[in-house]
């Protein structure tokens, strides 16, 4: 029995009729305006066979807007929307700049930086256009195809909407972790010059001495770090921070030395002297000029596996093999998790193991 189709399109209305039986009327005969809730648990091929019958020009523009009543003359639509032209459906991102002036520039510009983050999301760049109807700001049209497998069209327009926050971030400055992170893979590091380290950034200026212990436990300790924080973060090995009043920013970038044994040299100090291992940490090199970045990112990790512990110490510039420590991030500074803290923790584990239940906080 077929699947009952997630929208359809009724040629007399001339309305996009979705699955719970509301519809969305056209704008014009070729474009529409749904709500972004619409857009879930609507498969692609179903919108795609549903602008396929309402195409009388060259393409059809499905737009998207937040505003909690839908109406094709006062909705505000997201700067995101969908395109079908020519039998493929493809995300639009119109993005402003005041950067640039040249086509060609901002085609190869745009695509480099999109490219690592759509990669990672099944997708691309396949066209960037300047919008004409646009001077000051410029509007940049960017068309991005992403694969419809298992995914519906809330999905697609989360695609493009961490395409326009990357961006947005390498224009403005104003970064996330996420946004930073994309932008260090694609090759764009310099955009970080002049930024604040923070709750979920922290740089090093050259590699942690991998060969000896206090190398590997410092390292450990800077992941553990971020495990044991609210936001995780990222350590960036290869450029420098300067001191400046009221913290820290990021000030140049030094390359630093790699080859096919690095990764694995940070991978096995991690996992000798970290514990538990944190969920999906990642660990790469980022080639730039003179040689790498070496990037781990530490995802916010679940609560019920904190605190990460670090075997081994360092106390007064002396090693302590037997000890464990455990630190967290807290602004750009490091701290201990007190030895109450600890206790509390154990103490519920405990309880919940004894009793099957947390012991309830006296009044």
């Amino acid at each position: 029995m077929a699947a009952e189709k997630s929208v359809t399109f009724n040629r007399d209305l001339h309305k996009l009729i979705l699955a719970n039986g509301q519809s969305r009327s056209g704008i014009d005969s070729n474009d529409f305006l749904v709500h972004s809730d619409d857009l879930q648990g609507m498969r692609p091929t179903d919108l795609k066979e549903a602008l396929r019958r309402t195409l009388s020009g060259d393409e059809v523009v499905v737009h998207v807007t937040h505003d909690d009543n839908v109406d094709e003359e006062y909705s505000m639509p997201e700067p995101i929307s969908f395109r079908f032209s020519e039998g493929q459906l493809a995300i639009s991102v119109g993005h402003s700049s005041d950067q640039y002036d040249e086509d060609k520039m901002a085609a190869a510009e745009f695509s480099t930086l999109l490219a690592p983050y759509l990669k990672r999301r099944r997708a691309s760049v396949t066209k960037v256009e300047m919008n004409p109807h646009y001077v000051n700001p410029l509007i940049w049209d960017i068309e991005i195809c992403g694969s419809p497998r298992g995914r519906d069209m809330a999905d697609l327009f989360k695609v493009g909407e961490g395409a326009l926050a990357l961006l947005q971030a390498f224009e403005s400055g104003e970064l996330t972790r996420e946004t930073t992170l994309d932008l260090l893979r694609s090759g764009n590091a310099q955009v970080l010059i002049g930024q604040e380290e923070g709750p979920w950034l922290d740089v090093k200026s050259a590699h942690y001495d991998l060969q000896s212990p206090s190398g590997k436990i410092s390292i450990a300790q800077a992941v553990a770090r971020f495990a044991n924080a609210e936001h995780g973060g990222i350590v960036v090995v290869g450029m420098r921070g300067k001191k400046v009043p009221g913290g820290e920013i990021i000030n140049s970038i030094c390359p630093v030395p790699v080859d096919g044994r690095t990764l694995r040299s940070y991978q096995t100090a991690i996992e000798q002297h970290l514990y538990p291992p944190p969920d999906y940490l990642d660990i790469e090199v980022v080639p730039v000029d003179g040689g790498g970045l070496v990037v781990l990112h530490i995802p916010p990790q679940p609560e019920e596996h904190k605190p990460f512990l670090v075997h081994g110490a360092i106390l007064d510039g002396k090693i302590e093999g037997a000890f464990i420590s455990i630190v967290r991030r807290r602004g750009e500074s490091s701290i201990p998790i007190t030895a109450p803290a600890v206790h509390t923790t154990l103490a519920a584990g405990r309880a919940l193991l004894r009793r099957g239940e947390l012991p309830r906080n006296p009044e």
